[in-house]
């Protein structure tokens, strides 16, 4: 009798040769050992479930690449804790996805499946294209500002940002340690559940009553009238379903948490690729410019980086007790057109930085059907609350969207 795994597999394989070359979603497929995993697979919650793992990520005896010249061939000798988790849980990677150059800005060959002419954002561009296109129903993905969040957002799928230090980032090719964080990608808010729950027992939690304080985002960047639309709409929806929301105002600095932010990154990204900065002609001028701007960051400066987000944090999570989440959109519009680039995730630099779970909801659609994601910022120790407030989320957006003329 053929196993609920192997099917999973065939059925994702047929799925990759019909659309992969439109998508070029994938780094390397590994048809083979999936199907060696799937006839060994244990029967667990995500029996039958093939997922894709982003190409900073290890899966034992594939290399892990980081869409760098200077990591080809580089085999991973194990899996990653987050690829384990899932693989006791009983689903089966299929292979590696594409990712920005070591999960930075010089993107990598992917589409968006909803318009190929589009960006799909980084860097776990890969990750979200695949979900997307319906390749893979999970992908693993990672978040260092708005890695993950970003390109959900683009290719309207849900996205789980953990909350930093609370997954391991054992196996993954990290930049910056104080803001790296591991992720899922799944096609809705529901999928999301039931992986996270495989991977750390966290059981999403239907809430009662919802409190949240909305961020437009506004102070930071110039927000595409589609996506004030779309949250203008949620915020309504919500309230006449007897949610209390209330705005954010500015109360939280969100603009020196996003330079603070920049510092971080690019003073420990210096250090994380410090061998690697000895092949500049091997590295984009993206890459070249934030390992510069590292080197030259004093030690007193990156200091007074983490004293603010020490500040911040300290005032969110005293806000965070009060109140379940934080709704605000993942990126400033859809998808930007070119593949030159990949969007801006200045909206997710904040919340990073505080090391706060993040879930993208999909739903939403610009006037031209390009997706629209809002995120929820959640307290990291209430994940399943935030959890349970995305999946009602979702299902208003997807009302409001079923609504629209």
């Amino acid at each position: 009798m053929t196993s609920r795994s192997t099917t999973a597999v065939e059925r994702a394989l047929r799925r990759l040769e019909q659309t992969e070359p439109h998508i070029r979603a994938w780094a390397r497929v590994d048809a083979d050992g999936a199907r060696a995993a799937a006839a060994r697979a244990p029967d667990g919650p995500l029996s039958g479930v093939t997922f894709g793992v982003k190409d900073i990520i290890d899966v034992a005896g594939l290399p892990t690449e980081c869409g760098s010249t200077l990591r080809r061939g580089r085999v991973a000798a194990a899996d990653a804790w987050l690829v384990d988790r899932l693989r006791r849980a009983g689903a089966v990677p299929l292979g590696k996805t594409v990712t920005t150059e070591f999960a930075y800005f010089e993107p990598g060959p992917t589409r968006n499946p909803h318009g190929l002419a589009h960006t799909p954002g980084g860097s776990s561009s890969g990750s979200a294209a695949a979900v997307a296109d319906d390749m893979v129903p999970l992908a693993l993905g990672s978040q260092t500002a708005g890695s993950l969040t970003r390109p959900a957002s683009f290719c309207g799928v849900a996205g789980y940002v953990a909350p930093v230090g609370a997954w391991p980032t054992t196996g993954f090719t990290g930049l910056s340690p104080t803001l790296d964080a591991p992720g899922l990608l799944a096609a809705r808010v529901s999928d999301l559940i039931a992986a996270v729950d495989a991977v750390d027992g966290t059981h999403a939690e239907d809430p009662a009553a919802v409190r949240a304080l909305v961020w437009t985002g506004a102070e930071l960047t110039d927000i595409d009238p589609a996506m004030h639309n779309a949250l203008r709409r949620t915020v309504r929806a919500l309230a006449a379903d007897g949610a209390g929301t209330d705005g954010l105002g500015d109360e939280v600095g969100t603009a020196g948490l996003t330079e603070a932010h920049a510092t971080v990154m690019a003073y420990e990204a210096a250090r994380s690729l410090r061998a690697e900065a000895r092949h500049p002609e091997s590295l984009s001028t993206h890459l070249n410019e934030l390992l510069e701007r590292g080197r030259g960051t004093a030690e007193d400066t990156y200091d007074a980086a983490l004293a603010v987000r020490d500040g911040a944090r300290t005032a969110i999570l005293r806000l965070l007790e009060r109140v379940d989440v934080i709704l605000a959109p993942a990126a400033p519009g859809p998808a930007p057109h070119g593949l030159g680039a990949t969007g801006n995730p200045v909206l997710s630099r904040p919340w990073q930085l505080l090391g706060l779970p993040v879930v993208t909801v999909p739903g939403h659609r610009d006037p031209y059907g390009m997706p629209l994601g809002l995120q929820l910022v959640g307290h990291p120790e209430r994940v399943g609350r935030l959890l349970g407030i995305a999946r009602y989320t979702e299902t208003v957006a997807r009302r409001i969207a079923e609504s629209a003329p």
